[in-house]
């Protein structure tokens, strides 16, 4: 693991809050020179940790009202069975995330988001019960979220 000094922390901080600061804006702001900013930029891009470059939408103003926690249980506990839910899943527009779990009753966690709960309903019986290996399905409406990150504390 790199290690990471005061100016890659501030340029990882202030990157992850703007995306979309300019090379001199975020030099400006760290207190380096614009070429010696670019050349720590690209080397974060080129370690690896710099993974990408998103635009985040506001669900709600596209019509994507409902969002739920839907915990899924396997019938089988193998290798194969994991990977062909794992494929299907990364193919349903609707799942926001999906997370392996130990230590609970569901195998796995997925958010989706949709419209409403008619489209939920169609996901849920046409899409994710119909997946292989699928035994449970338990499912939680989020009422609000309470706290909605995408940065990751930089130390």
């Amino acid at each position: 693991m790199k290690s990471f000094d005061a100016y890659d922390r501030k340029m990882l901080d202030r990157l992850q809050n703007d995306g979309r600061l300019s090379n001199q804006e975020l030099a400006d702001q760290i207190g380096l020179s614009p070429s010696a900013c670019l050349r720590r930029f690209k080397a974060l891009e080129a370690s690896g940790v710099i993974v990408g470059y998103r635009t985040l939408l506001d669900a709600k103003r596209l019509g994507l009202d409902l969002m739920a926690l839907v915990h899924i249980s396997m019938d089988k506990h193998t290798q194969e069975r994991f990977r062909v839910f794992e494929e299907a899943v990364q193919a349903l527009p609707s799942v926001m995330e999906c997370l392996l779990l130990t230590g609970q009753s569901a195998d796995y966690q997925l958010k989706v988001v949709v419209k409403d709960l008619e489209a939920y309903q169609d996901l849920l019986l046409n899409h994710i019960t119909q997946l292989e290996g699928v035994s449970g399905v338990h499912t939680s409406f989020v009422l609000r979220k309470v706290v909605d990150k995408t940065a990751l504390p930089i130390g």
